[in-house]
This record gives structure tokens, C-alpha cells and sequence, in this order.
């Protein structure tokens, strides 16, 4: 199994892999260039888009600067908008669903290390897969982290950290993120 095959499949895995540092570089190539791409040349940028992510919709727009690992793994549905200034490691599949809303510097983290030293000083880490439901609002600098699924029609607090699924229908807020109200 490659090293790649590895990362998709939650498996520990070598990011310094010579095919994973290849696509890093690749990615980290076309972001340099979505990010200077004037945002009147909507053109340019959806040709970059096209590239750059594993699936969009047709109404889909990311703000600069923004940065994915890999971006093959990360697909948007129709009406998508992300703020400046956010960040997908996308080591593992992060998935969102129609008409999405994310606030400005947020970050979906489905990379992961291990949490025995030894391993980790091995340069080994995981990815666990990141799932945003349909009619969902992310606020401002919220943390998605690896593994956690948000459900439809849900609303995040700006801020907020989320370690945990959040059920659709839910306004979540804080550090962990807690459903305080149903919508």
C-alpha cells in the first residue's frame, strides 16, 4: 500500500513521502496563484478551482488567501462561499454540502499525529475525514478538527472549536463547541 493509499484510508502514514511532497508542492503552486488571481477575474479563478478541488458546484467562491494540502480531497457543493484567510488540510476527504457559509479564518483540520511521542517523532500522522452537511453558516475563525461530521442546517459561533459531531439543526458554540439551541 503507498503512502497515499495509506493517508486516504485513516492509516498511519509518512507525509514526507516523495509522491505526497510532490502534491503538496503542486497544490501549495496553484494556491500562490488562486491567491494573486485578482478577484474580478472570476474566470481565471474558477479554471483554478476546476484544478485545484476534487468537486464544486457552479456557484462557488473562495475568498484569498486561501490554502489546501492536497485539494483533491476537498469537495464543495452548489453555493459555496468561504471567507479570507482560511486553511484545509485535507490529508483525508472534507466534504461540504450545498448553499455553505464560512467566516474568515477558519480552519478544517482532518490531519492528525499521533499521541505517543515515539510515533510521532517517527514523522508518521493520520487523517480522519471532515464532513459539513447542507445549509450550514461557519463563523468566524471556528476549528473544525479530525473526524467531526456537522449536520445540516446548522450554525457554528465564530470562534468556536469543533472536536466533536454536531447534529444537524443545531446552533454550536464555544471551545469544545456545544449545541446551546436547536434551529
Amino acid at each position: 500500500m503507498t503512502e497515499k493509499e495509506k493517508m486516504l484510508a485513516g492509516e498511519l502514514y509518512d507525509s514526507f513521502d516523495p509522491e505526497l511532497i510532490a502534491l503538496r508542492d503542486r497544490t501549495r503552486d496553484l494556491c500562490e496563484e488562486y491567491n494573486r488571481t485578482p478577484g474580478s477575474d472570476r474566470e481565471r479563478q474558477n479554471v483554478l478551482l476546476d484544478t485545484l478541488l476534487g468537486g464544486h458546484g457552479t456557484t462557488v467562491h473562495l475568498e484569498s488567501n486561501v490554502w489546501f494540502d492536497y485539494g483533491f480531497n476537498t469537495k464543495v457543493g452548489e453555493n459555496f462561499y468561504c471567507n479570507h484567510d482560511c486553511v484545509f488540510l485535507d490529508c483525508n476527504e472534507i466534504i461540504f454540502g450545498d448553499n455553505v457559509l464560512i467566516g474568515p479564518q477558519c480552519g478544517f483540520y482532518a490531519a492528525t499525529h499521533p499521541t505517543d511521542p515515539a510515533v510521532r517523532l517517527k514523522g508518521l500522522e493520520y487523517a480522519k475525514p471532515i464532513h459539513i452537511g447542507s445549509n450550514v453558516w461557519i463563523g468566524g475563525g471556528v476549528k473544525v478538527l479530525p473526524g467531526v461530521t456537522i449536520g445540516d442546517n446548522c450554525v457554528i459561533g465564530a470562534g468556536s472549536v469543533v472536536a466533536h459531531d454536531i447534529p444537524a439543526g443545531s446552533v454550536a458554540v464555544g471551545n469544545p463547541a456545544k449545541v446551546i439551541k436547536k434551529v
